[in-house]
């Protein structure tokens, strides 16, 4: 089936239930559902509440009962303090494996690089597990520089908890 046959659309709040379900789908490939804390309330409320924090969309492949999402991202805006523009952070890209090889992973990112210029951004970052070595060749083959000068550093939890205590 070619690209052309899927849709990409953004998310509405109905979609949440769905996302939630490639959400964990993604989780357990990259073998992190321990981590999965997301409920579609949680993801209606970040999405779509009075102040959204990130945006999604999806990718439905047609069938004959309606259409079925196969995949999806996620993304927000940061900021680029030495462009002094914002850029698009891909938090979440996922296809489900039986769909993969269509171009829907191209047709995603070809979306969000044609989104962040639009929205005149400087530029569209996204990280990789450094063993899905699958990923990096294709975001490579993409065009993507792998930075490996640089590492996420992450607080969370009871960490975050102590670091944001007002002294």
């Amino acid at each position: 089936m070619p690209a052309t046959d899927f849709i990409l659309r953004p998310a509405t709040p109905d979609d949440c239930a769905t996302l939630l379900a490639l959400i964990t789908a993604l989780a357990e490939y990259e073998k992190l559902t321990h981590l999965v804390e997301a409920t579609p309330e949680k993801l209606r409320a970040a999405l779509f509440g009075a102040h959204p924090h990130a945006e999604a969309v999806l990718v439905e492949a047609p069938g004959a009962q309606g259409a079925q999402a196969v995949g999806f991202a996620l993304f927000f805006h940061n900021f680029s303090t030495f462009l002094a523009k914002p850029g698009l952070y891909l938090e979440d890209l996922y296809v489900d494996p039986a769909w993969r090889g269509h171009g829907l992973g191209k047709m995603l990112l070809k979306y969000l690089a044609a989104l962040a210029l639009e929205r005149g951004c400087g530029r569209f970052e996204w990280s990789v597990l450094d063993w899905n070595t699958p990923s990096i060749e294709f975001y490579r083959a993409m065009g993507a520089d792998v930075m490996p000068d640089w590492r996420i550093c992450r607080v969370t939890g009871e960490a975050l908890e102590k670091l944001g205590a007002v002294a």
